[in-house]
């Protein structure tokens, strides 16, 4: 497991782009020709009036001499890409010469958040035939601006981005709480072992993952909201815990309900969903986490906008690859936890099983689910409803689990886990214990 996240982390880094809404780099002629414009930023501006759009040169007599310029495109579609080169460049809604140092543009009111995408063009851009001169590059800096609450154009965050750095900010507060509650109560569970040992390890690793990938997130976005640009580092990290607390969690669910299922046969099973290291489930578990991970990666690389993302978007062949995955292994899950259920006499055996089923069920479906009912939302807002929703339903389904696994530790006779200080332990389940 250590070393296929190493292996992540790896790929993941390498992978680093420039990132933020206080774009740096250079306007190439090669590439505004091979593009029919260069390819700078899209930026979502808030509903009504106040956007800002401010463009820096660090040499403008070479703009000059180039005729460069910037097009912006409000919603630019794919019909855009059937025009000739003189006819996309025409249908820009704003065309911005650059000439001098520095060059303002105020976005219009509009009654909606809407997109708007960024192009370089110059003088060679619809010239196929010519060669374009060895020109330097031209760098620049491009800060977007939305209105902040006072009206001013400060605000770097774009409409589908707004509220995220709170939604960080109240989860860390949550967990911090939580983990000042339950920390020692859980330590000293894990300390005294038992025969879910191995699973309790995962599944606290798994949510501390997710910690990390929250503060990795709300540091990240705090030195955003100031500079608009972040730090892409500490970006990449949040989503790369974010994916090893993902396939962990696969691995052991995997393990538990596939480890099960295959030794049945075997031997009897007075303790249901024990971690079962044979060959067998050890090969199952193990395939699901290479194909996760796998596409989780794919998916990032797959990524065309060059800004730092959430994967949870899921807007490519990857992304929907993904959901497949976490519906194909939804359905695995819910076809073996049938069997076990409908041959099971016991009522407490089968309350535990259902219950299990539930956390199984809500942390592959989550995803799916919030992907397809987020059609019915705006553009600004699908990927926080997405993201926010994920979050908060996968921990939910981590707490789930813990409380199965905590306070049931009687169904499996073991007394080191059957103190009454132990965290979430719910008290209806402790009188079937007794029972």
């Amino acid at each position: 497991m250590w070393r296929l996240s190493a292996t992540l982390v790896v790929a993941l880094l390498l992978s680093l782009k420039a990132s933020g809404k206080s774009v740096r780099g250079v306007f190439r002629s090669e590439e505004a020709r091979q593009e029919n414009g260069q390819f700078i930023t899209k930026f979502m501006y808030q509903a009504g009036d106040g956007g800002l759009l401010v463009c820096r040169l660090d040499n403008p007599s070479l703009g000059t001499e180039k005729e460069a310029r910037l097009l912006l495109y409000q919603d630019m579609d794919s019909d855009l890409d059937n025009l000739s080169c003189s006819q996309r460049l025409s249908r820009a809604q704003f065309t911005i010469s650059l000439s001098q140092d520095e060059h303002n543009q105020t976005i219009p009111r509009q009654s909606s958040p809407t997109a708007w995408q960024v192009l370089y063009a110059d003088r060679y851009t619809c010239e196929e035939s010519s060669v374009t001169p060895s020109f330097a590059d031209l760098g620049f800096t491009l800060l977007l601006f939305n209105p902040d609450s006072a009206g001013n154009p400060l605000d770097h965050f774009s409409a589908e981005e707004a509220g995220l750095h709170s939604f960080y900010f109240l989860l860390l507060l949550a967990y911090f709480i939580a983990c000042c509650i339950y920390f020692q109560p859980l330590y000293q569970a894990l300390k005294k072992g038992g025969p879910m040992h191995t699973v309790l390890k995962v599944l606290t690793m798994a949510l501390a993952l997710q910690g990390c990938s929250a503060l990795c997130n709300y540091i990240h976005l705090a030195r955003y909201s100031r500079d608009g640009t972040g730090i892409p580092l500490m970006g990449s990290l949040a989503e790369f815990w974010d994916m090893v607390s993902q396939v962990s969690m696969l691995y052991m669910l995997l393990s538990l309900c596939m480890g099960w299922t295959l030794s049945r046969g075997r031997k009897p099973q007075s303790r249901p969903l024990q971690w079962e290291r044979s060959p067998a489930s050890t090969a199952v578990a193990v395939g699901g986490v290479v194909t996760q991970g796998v596409l989780l990666l794919w998916e990032q690389y797959s990524e065309s906008e060059s800004e730092h993302h959430s994967y949870h978007a899921q807007r490519s062949l990857a992304g929907l690859l993904l959901l497949a995955l976490r519906v194909a292994l939804s359905l695995l899950l819910a076809s073996v936890l049938y069997q076990i259920v409908s041959t099971e006499r016991s009522t407490l055996k089968r309350d535990f099983y259902l219950c299990f089923a539930k956390g199984c069920f809500l942390w592959f479906l989550c995803h799916p689910v919030l992907v397809l009912m987020s059609v019915v939302f705006n553009d600004h807002q699908r990927e926080k409803v997405i993201t926010i929703g994920v979050i908060l339903c996968q921990s939910i389904s981590m707490v789930i689990l813990y409380q199965l696994f905590l306070s049931r530790s009687l169904y499996w006779e073991v007394s080191s886990l059957s103190s009454v200080s132990l965290p979430l332990t719910m008290s209806r389940t402790n009188h079937r214990g007794r029972l």
